[in-house]
């Protein structure tokens, strides 16, 4: 029988792939589980539909990101921090204060996109890439001087 897969199948494939599985398979598991619908001359059509339909959506998707993407990459963020006596900084810039400087610059972002191995812990400048969908990296230079 053939089937359309809704969702990814362990061992059988992925979502909106037209697969020939066994009749008691389709019928027994994949079917009532929401996993597959038979492939009709009908479905196979609303499948095409929604295929199109998906392409236009992750190519404006994709758009969306290139222009954040080129929007941040190359931005100087200036944190400034506090200094003991013996030049130490109080407290380490983390990704959160990172994300924090790129949100009141107007940039939207999730903290786990900043890609910053361990936090700062010193005065100067350091390249830190911001990661986006679609394989897209932009880097920013995170400036930290002291506060006066």
């Amino acid at each position: 029988m053939r089937v359309i897969l809704l969702q990814d199948v362990d061992k059988l494939g992925k979502k909106y792939e037209v697969k020939e599985v066994a009749n008691g398979y389709a019928r027994n598991f994949l079917i009532p589980r929401g996993l597959a619908k038979i492939a009709t001359e009908e479905t196979l059509k609303w499948l095409k539909v929604l295929k199109e339909a998906e392409a236009k959506k992750s190519e404006e998707e994709l758009r969306k990101v290139q222009e954040l993407a080129s929007a941040i990459d190359g931005q100087e963020i200036i944190i400034p921090v506090k200094i003991g006596e013996d030049g130490q900084l109080f407290g380490a810039i983390t990704n959160q204060k990172i994300l924090e400087k790129l949100k009141e610059a107007g940039f939207e972002i999730k903290k786990t996109q900043i890609d910053l191995l361990e936090p700062i812990k010193e005065l100067g400048e350091f390249p830190v890439k911001i990661k986006f969908a679609h394989n897209l990296e932009a880097e920013i230079k995170v400036i930290i001087v002291e506060e006066k």
